[in-house]
């Protein structure tokens, strides 16, 4: 079943257009990776599909279940089950992680007419989540992502995302300044909340993610558009090739 269709979407900032009617199609259960070199519009398709002020959509349309995305506030998607990992996570000084998590998570359930959590069933839920994803407690009772390294940063996201449940993961260019073993952690948080009824869009330059995120299909963004989709072993191909040959064409 068809969970996000975008379909001939074309986005402009201030007086420039980036995605020139942009058609892509992702199942539930399904991991795509989008892939494509710098300025092809990938992170500005994912600030769309989340509502992200400052875009503006003068053509085509996004649906998610159905229902018309573009219709909807941010915080809307979100309780429909949109979520965007960003690529450089914002410290938010003086708010603790833990009543952040609660506040969102709380708003979330509001939003779909479900009953909010307690403290104490909140406290039980979070601290099951995070053991089974290995994170490690004192994390939560930090200021949002002060002081966090990269890697503790991108473990926060996966929490969110365990957290709030969300039916489709948009993780832009989550590799961004991490390590191999913070690479690998973050990778192995992601793929434990693979589900049949979860889709996963994967937003990266570099190959070196999918050998711990292995997607189902590939797809290479140039110049605004899809221009290639294939399996896993298209971004090895690109890895090996690079993008000038789509650049060019």
């Amino acid at each position: 079943m068809a969970l996000l269709e975008v379909k001939d979407l074309k986005v402009r900032v201030e007086e420039r257009e980036i995605l020139h009617g942009l058609t892509l199609t992702v199942n539930e259960g399904e991991v795509h990776a989008i892939m494509g070199p710098n300025g092809s519009g990938k992170s500005t398709l994912s600030h769309v599909i989340a509502g992200k002020p400052g875009y503006e959509v003068t053509d085509g349309q996004i649906l998610f279940k159905g229902e018309d995305l573009l219709e909807m506030e941010p915080d809307e998607r979100a309780a429909k089950g949109v979520f965007l990992a960003f690529q450089y996570p914002v410290e938010i000084p003086g708010v603790a992680t833990m009543n952040f998590l609660r506040t969102a998570l709380n708003a979330q359930r509001k939003a779909r007419g479900e009953s909010e959590y307690s403290t104490p069933d909140f406290l039980k839920k979070v601290r099951e989540v995070s053991k089974s994803l290995n994170i490690p407690q004192d994390m939560l009772k930090r200021g949002v992502n002060v002081g966090f390294s990269g890697g503790e940063k991108k473990r926060n996201e996966v929490l969110q995302m365990a957290l709030f449940e969300p039916s489709l993961c948009i993780l832009d260019e989550m590799d961004s300044g991490l390590d191999i073993d913070a690479l690998r952690i973050a990778a192995d948080g992601v793929n434990a909340l693979r589900s049949p009824k979860r889709a996963m869009v994967v937003i990266t330059h570099y190959q070196r993610l999918l050998n711990y995120i292995v997607p189902d299909v590939v797809h290479v963004m140039s110049r605004g558009r899809v221009v290639k989709s294939g399996g896993k072993e298209l971004a090895l191909e690109l890895e090996a090739s690079g993008y000038a040959q789509f650049e060019a064409a």
